[in-house]
């Protein structure tokens, strides 16, 4: 019998290993090791590419063959990606390096939250989906946290050794996803037709949100606000040293802005009778004035306006979240949550160079 405590447990346990790194201050490390501020931004135009081609695909992937078997698809792409970065020597390894990460975080942007939406519906329990997205939101800031808050340890140990330790995590996150189980809500796909069910499911995907217009204004917005957050918190991590942070203070720093995060989750919750609007316009404006803080060059307002930054964007996040699940059709589910994903990529792709070069002229 199914048991969904236990599908819950592993899905959150599998997402702690996920986060957990040496390496989480990757902006910093590549600082560390000679790179321009301008080459960073470079860098995370080239994931934000790599998504863009495989986003779509890869939550088609999920739709068709099984959410589990993308997970674990996605956990060797952080394997291979994290072994490469500890054998690069040049900015072209870095960025073969980031384009497996990006193949990582493509092929379980969409599947993870999609089995768990199914399975909670399976045994009736999908309204408890808010808060199990809540509960992963302040995983991913804790365990975000707790891999910034090394960001000294992973400078003084050097990057490969940081990477190493990655590597050994995701094993981990193997052997916990592989206990997952399947499941289906919808007819199962017999091998002769997937082809056929592929390019149905591209239709059907597309079909949906000609539709549903305010699915896609959902996806867009909620997209451009995390886009400001990410690059916000991204380039803090070299700018803060940069305005005189103690080395030691850094992590500290970086772990008190994931707290913003857990924060919104929870404040979120309390908040449901406000209406989307509400809560996407305060957001809009608590990021716009977390980094219009961060020009100050002051290493303590800087960090308030990280945290600030954070806070607002986990809690449109997860509203957003939440009303998605209860529109997308079951069938079609991890593609289109890869869409809301694409969505973010092609804002990221226009936004992270001008990010890169705007940073480094303040």
């Amino acid at each position: 019998m199914f048991n969904i405590k236990k599908q819950i447990s592993r899905l959150y346990s599998s997402a702690i290993f996920a986060q957990l790194s040496l390496s989480g201050a990757w902006v910093a490390i590549l600082a560390a090791r000679g790179f321009s501020l301008a080459q960073i931004g470079f860098a995370e135009t080239v994931f934000h590419i790599v998504s863009i081609l495989f986003e779509i695909p890869s939550g088609v992937i999920a739709d068709v063959f099984g959410r589990k078997k993308t997970l674990i698809v996605s956990c060797f792409m952080r394997i291979i990606g994290n072994l490469v970065m500890v054998f690069s020597n040049n900015f072209a390894l870095v960025c073969v390096s980031i384009a497996f990460q990006a193949l990582n975080y493509n092929f379980s942007s969409g599947s993870g939250d999609a089995l768990a939406y199914d399975s909670l519906k399976s045994v009736g329990q999908e309204d408890y989906f808010e808060k199990y997205s809540s509960n992963q939101v302040i995983i991913y800031r804790v365990c975000e946290g707790l891999s910034t808050l090394t960001a000294g340890l992973s400078l003084i140990l050097g990057y490969k050794i940081s990477y190493s330790a990655s590597v050994l995590f995701a094993l981990v996150q193997l052997g916990l996803l592989a206990g997952l189980t399947e499941i289906r809500l919808a007819q199962s796909v017999e091998k002769k037709d997937v082809w056929k069910e592929i390019l149905a499911c591209f239709k059907k995907s597309f079909l949906f949100l000609k539709e549903a217009k305010k699915a896609m204004l959902l996806m867009f917005s909620n997209s451009f606000v995390g886009a400001l957050d990410i690059l916000l918190l991204f380039f803090l991590q070299a700018k803060l040293p940069m305005a005189g942070i103690p080395k030691w203070a850094l992590g500290l720093s970086l772990l008190a802005m994931q707290g913003g995060g857990i924060l919104g989750a929870r404040i979120i919750l309390r908040l449901k009778n406000v209406r989307y609007r509400v809560i996407f316009a305060l957001s809009f404006l608590v990021i716009v004035s977390g980094i219009a803080i961060e020009h100050s060059g002051l290493y303590l307002l800087m960090s308030l306006g990280g945290f600030m930054s954070s806070f607002a964007d986990d809690a449109l996040q997860i509203r957003t979240n939440t009303i998605l699940q209860g529109m997308f059709p079951s069938e079609q589910r991890a593609t289109l949550i890869s869409i809301e994903s694409f969505t973010f990529s092609v804002l990221m792709i226009v936004l992270s160079p001008l990010a890169g070069l705007f940073f480094s002229w303040w």
